[in-house]
């Protein structure tokens, strides 16, 4: 098939006030009225577009997702484009310490890398495959807004979309200079509590069960399940205990971050972890689960050689790939199905979840040419 007219594209200037334009609407994953105001700009924009668009209201204190339907209207397994619209920077980023600006070849704003930019980009590419009349399989995409709390509201759509897809396209972003993630650890999240006695630290303290004591020698049982050569990491990200200094502390809680490369170990360490034991006078509940399921190279393997094509034809361009990189996606969850998967196609640039987040604005037009041709050619 020959290529698509790129007579639309946008100049890079254009596309830098796009996706400007997102970033100006601070979207956390827990100010639902942000998410909602994210979802109301690109229905408008599809709207405007005159793609078929459903709005599917959040739940449990969470914002909306939204579909977007283009190319043949058949049975036929379609192709599904992921992203979130949510992001980790808090209300206020902005304005506070991250103001959208340019300098020089990069775009800083929050979640411009992660993945506002990627979103935006896909988004022109599948405004463009509509357009231009060519996709060969029916075209979705699902737009969500509780990935970096770990989907726990939209898994069953994005499975249920999955399933009805013959490709998944995940618009998180490049890698290691413009490489697309071929697969991604599974992820596991858990929360500890620690209950110990409580008694004044001065006249009471031999009556007392310091719980921030027992579970700092938990927190060292747990840390040391890490294991590099098997791909295994547990981290404990945040601790919380006592009531005052001199007060030996009853209760400590803590979270835990687990990631693993196989099924079978995200099972072992889970059973571990749940059945981590309290000392003699100590209380411990454990609570949560694997999170997201491993995403192996063979959920992509086909998905990634066409795409390495379509770059060397029509960008002239080699496309390296991630064989497995330890943060997950919501492409987890369609790999898990069987469903071919690619990730990592969004937008180039460096700085997730941090204070210097950019993207590089040259990676725009080539990231978004490449999606939209796998949009018309798959």
């Amino acid at each position: 098939m020959s290529p698509s007219p790129v007579a639309n594209e946008p100049s890079p200037e254009a596309a830098v006030a796009g996706i400007a334009r997102w970033l100006a609407v601070e979207s956390p994953t827990d100010a639902p009225d942000g998410v909602n105001r994210m979802m109301d700009l690109v229905a408008g924009e599809a709207d405007a577009a005159g793609l078929a668009c459903e709005r599917v209201p959040g739940r449990d204190g969470l914002g909306d997702s939204l579909v977007l339907r283009a190319g043949p209207r058949t049975e036929a397994p379609g192709v599904l484009v992921l992203s979130h619209l949510d992001t980790v920077h808090p209300l206020g980023t902005l304005a506070r310490d991250l103001p959208v600006r340019v300098e020089g070849e990069r775009l800083y704003g929050p979640g411009v890398y992660d993945m506002k930019g990627g979103a935006w980009l896909a988004f022109q590419a599948f405004l463009a495959a509509a357009r231009g009349g060519a996709a060969r399989r029916p075209l979705a995409f699902l737009f969500t807004g509780d990935e970096e709390i770990g989907s726990p509201t939209t898994r069953g759509l994005i499975e249920a979309w999955g399933r009805r897809s013959a490709a998944v396209l995940v618009t998180e972003p490049a890698r290691d200079g413009g490489k697309v993630v071929t697969g991604r650890k599974g992820v596991g999240r858990f929360d500890v509590h620690v209950e110990g006695r409580p008694a004044h630290s001065g006249s009471r303290h031999p009556d007392g069960r310091n719980a921030i004591r027992e579970a700092a020698r938990l927190i060292l049982e747990i840390e040391a399940m890490t294991d590099y050569g098997r791909g295994i990491t547990t981290t404990v990200g945040t601790i919380a205990g006592g009531t005052a200094q001199n007060v030996i502390p009853q209760h400590c809680r803590f979270s835990v971050d687990l990631r693993v490369v196989t099924a079978q170990d995200g099972r072992d360490c889970a059973a571990r972890l749940l059945a981590l034991a309290a000392a003699p006078d100590f209380r411990v509940a454990v609570a949560g689960g694997m999170n997201r399921p491993p995403y192996g190279p063979e959920a992509s393997a086909g998905l990634y050689a066409q795409a390495r094509d379509l770059a060397r034809a029509e960008l002239g361009a080699e496309l390296g790939a991630v064989p497995l990189t330890g943060g997950g996606s919501d492409g987890n969850f369609t790999a898990a199905l069987g469903i071919p998967t690619l990730d990592g196609l969004g937008i180039d640039g460096d700085g997730a979840h941090t204070l210097h987040e950019y993207a590089l604005i040259p990676s725009i037009a080539p990231r978004r040419r490449l999606m939209q041709r796998l949009l018309e050619t798959l």
